[in-house]
């Protein structure tokens, strides 16, 4: 039997979007991080219909209640807008940086990357040129709100890792 990762969809996603899936902590969650963003192929047009996964780690590094509880939740999903665009609410990260997975058309895995919310010394940030550098962080746009664009292909592709 082949499984979805070896075959081309569509696929039935009940149950894949949920109430407030982009949501890792509620509204008014002291120090609350919002990080928006847009997917992008190789021709620099939009993704619309990506779903990417966040994760910052371990729900009990701050004591989280999971989905059901008013803590927060160390992971979240959100489809692509017709613009390509995404957000996530999240508590700040232990780490300093959170995973992000993209699922793409075109794409038979789900891709992975960090999203880096400062410029700090880190063994990955550390080991690539300047450039490559540049397609982890994030950019701040206001107080405790940052943007982070993924592009799929490209002069300036998102760093990917491989596990």
């Amino acid at each position: 039997m082949t499984t979805p990762s070896q075959t081309v969809g569509p696929f039935f996603g009940f149950a894949l979007p949920y109430a407030a899936d982009w949501e890792l902590v509620p509204e008014g969650h002291p120090g609350a991080v919002t990080i928006t963003g847009r997917v992008f192929d190789g021709a620099g047009e939009p993704v619309p219909d990506a779903l990417l996964e966040l994760w910052t780690g371990e729900a009990g590094d701050r004591g989280a209640l999971g989905r059901g509880g008013s803590g927060a939740s160390g992971f979240g999903r959100c489809g692509t807008a017709p613009d390509g665009s995404y957000r996530f609410r999240l508590a700040p990260p232990a780490r300093p940086y959170a995973a992000l997975l993209v699922f793409a058309r075109g794409l038979l895995k789900p891709v992975w990357t960090r999203v880096y919310l400062a410029d700090t010394p880190d063994p990955l940030l550390d080991s690539l040129d300047p450039v490559r550098r540049a397609t982890l962080l994030a950019q701040a746009e206001g107080h405790n709100v940052y943007r982070f664009d993924v592009r799929l292909q490209g002069e300036q592709e998102t760093v990917f890792l491989e596990f």
